[in-house]
Parts: C-alpha cells; sequence; structure tokens
C-alpha cells in the first residue's frame, strides 16, 4: 500500500499544486512589477502595472487565506496517518518517520510567518497613495516563493519516504526523556523563565519597546515549546510521562492544542512584527503591541488552566 492513496494526501498535494501553480504565476508577474514599476510615469504600461498590483495582491492574499488553514489540515493529514504508519501513535511518531518531516514542519511555519508579514506590509502599501512599499513587498514574496518551491520539494521527499513496513518511533519514546532540554536547563527553570518572558514582553509592549518585545517573543517561542511538551503537557494529558507536542491535537483532549499553538504564534507573531517592520520600512504600527498582549496572555492563561485545574482537583502537582 502507497502512502499516497490516502485520501487525505491526494487532498492535500491537489491543494498543494494548485497553491505552487498560483505562487508561480504571481512570481512572474511580481517580477514584471519589480522591473518596471514607476508610479510617477503617466503611460500605458504602469497603467497596466497598477491593475497587475491589484490582481497579484488578491491572488497572493488568496494563497495566504489557503496556505493558514492547508496547515492546519497538513498536521491533521500526518495525524490520521499515523493509523496506517506501524509504531505511531500520533503525529509525532509520523513526522519522525523519516528525516524530512521536522524539517518540512519547520518551513511550512515559517512560510505561514512569512506570508503573514506580507499580509501586513501589503495593507500598509495600498492605505498609502503612491505605493511606497510596493518594491519591499514583491521582494519579501520573492523569497517566500523561494521557500514555497522547496515546501512542495519536501512535501514530496516527505511522504515518498514515508515506510508502511518499518516501524517508527512513538511519541512516549522520542519525548521518553527530560534529558538534554534547551541549554540544559531542568524543567522547574524552563517554567519559570517561560513566566519571566510573559512579564518581560507585557511590559515592553506597555512601553512600547519594539526591540524589547522583539527579543522577549522570539526567546518565548522555544522556551513555550518546551514548557508545553515537558511541564504544561502533562498536565492536560494527566500523565506525567506523556509528552507530546500533537496529541493535544485529538478529539479525545477536546482539540485544546489548536489553541495553545495558535494563541503561542500570534503572540509570537505580533510580538516581533513590531520592530520587523520598523527595520523593513520604518513603520511603527502601535496596535501589534496590544495583540501581543491579548495573544500571550490567552496562550499563559490556557497552560496555566490545566495545571490549576489538576491541582484543584487532586491536591497535588504531577
Amino acid at each position: 500500500m502507497s502512502i499516497f492513496l490516502s485520501s487525505n494526501v491526494i487532498v492535500f498535494f491537489l491543494i498543494e499544486s494548485i497553491l505552487l501553480l498560483l505562487s508561480c504565476l504571481s512570481f512572474l508577474k511580481s517580477i514584471k512589477i519589480l522591473r518596471y514599476w514607476d508610479f510617477n510615469s503617466t503611460t500605458n504600461l504602469q497603467y497596466s502595472l497598477e491593475k497587475l498590483n491589484y490582481l497579484v495582491s488578491t491572488i497572493i492574499f488568496f494563497i495566504v487565506f489557503i496556505k493558514i488553514f492547508l496547515f492546519i489540515y497538513f498536521a491533521q493529514t500526518v495525524d490520521r496517518l499515523s493509523d496506517i504508519v506501524p509504531g505511531a501513535m500520533c503525529g509525532t511518531g509520523v513526522i519522525n518517520a523519516n528525516d524530512y518531516g521536522v524539517l518540512l514542519l519547520l518551513l511550512k511555519i515559517f512560510i505561514v510567518f512569512g506570508l503573514s508579514i506580507w499580509l501586513i506590509v501589503n495593507r500598509l502599501d495600498i492605505k498609502k497613495v503612491v505605493y511606497p512599499y510596493i518594491k519591499i513587498k514583491y521582494i519579501l514574496y520573492s523569497v517566500v516563493f523561494l521557500l514555497i518551491c522547496f515546501e512542495y520539494y519536501l512535501d514530496i521527499k516527505y511522504f515518498m519516504n514515508i515506510s508502511l513496513l518499518k516501524p517508527t518511533l512513538c511519541c512516549s519514546v522520542v519525548f521518553s526523556t527530560s534529558d538534554g532540554l534547551l541549554l540544559g536547563l531542568d524543567i522547574k527553570s524552563i517554567v519559570m523563565i517561560f513566566y519571566l518572558l510573559y512579564v518581560l514582553i507585557i511590559i515592553s509592549s506597555i512601553i512600547k519597546n519594539a526591540f524589547l518585545g522583539f527579543m522577549a517573543s522570539f526567546l518565548f517561542l522555544f522556551i513555550s515549546y518546551y514548557s508545553v511538551v515537558y511541564f504544561f503537557g502533562t498536565y492536560i494529558y494527566e500523565l506525567p510521562t506523556h509528552h507530546c507536542p500533537f496529541c493535544m491535537l485529538q478529539k479525545e483532549y477536546h482539540y485544546v492544542g489548536y489553541f495553545i499553538w495558535i494563541s503561542l504564534f500570534f503572540s509570537v507573531f505580533f510580538g516581533i512584527i513590531s520592530w520587523m517592520l520598523k527595520w523593513m520600512i520604518s513603520e511603527k504600527t502601535d496596535i501589534f503591541y496590544k495583540y501581543t498582549m491579548i495573544f500571550s496572555t490567552i496562550f499563559v492563561a490556557l497552560c496555566s488552566y490545566f495545571v490549576i485545574s489538576y491541582y484543584i482537583k487532586n491536591g497535588v502537582f504531577l
């Protein structure tokens, strides 16, 4: 049996192929815009480029919208493949079925992040009369387009190399030990840093310090991953030996993992976007500080809720 006989994989590749074609079309048109754009010109070419800019922006917006939902669909597809991949109990085993899985997952997150930045730059650009950021946004898209092409290549390599005969490691084996955690820190230290970084993010948002928020959010991303996998996740599963970032996405845990990881993504994204916009286009947008506080608080509250709830019900910590 081939992994490509799975209906989920077929649908996934069909959508990815369509998006790749649209991405190629947008890239070719964006190159033309980058080459000939001159807002001060009154030629027919410039007029056609302005209409083309609107068309390309619309197509890219559609790509971004579908890519975000396709990432969630990819996570669900990987999780469902655990039913046919020997040794896999959830998405962790399937992702680790070969050497391409982890890299592909990280690349998909990075692409969604890059496309989200493009959305904001594009919105700021069209609000201006003279389209001051048009070249910057299409240069950014060109970089993301190259990553999308590489992503499609990794999609093929990853799914082609998932063996249905050779057993893979399940999450209980992959995360069976907390040895070798981030920078050699123990779990208590990581959780303490987790809350300290959250406080730092709130402070940086209140004083509107873009660089401090960028650094705090960047560190918060890594610390949060280890905190959820090795500490907060155990309270979601109510099992001290169960460390897995994928199982919490399943129905048995009310899909709470989606809320946790999505709120973390938005927390980190809005936390670093202020500094990136200031660096890329010298644009100051204070509204993102508010979003950073909202999503980081939602994320921390969700994680903390399961610890507090478990203690109230059982009178002890795991």
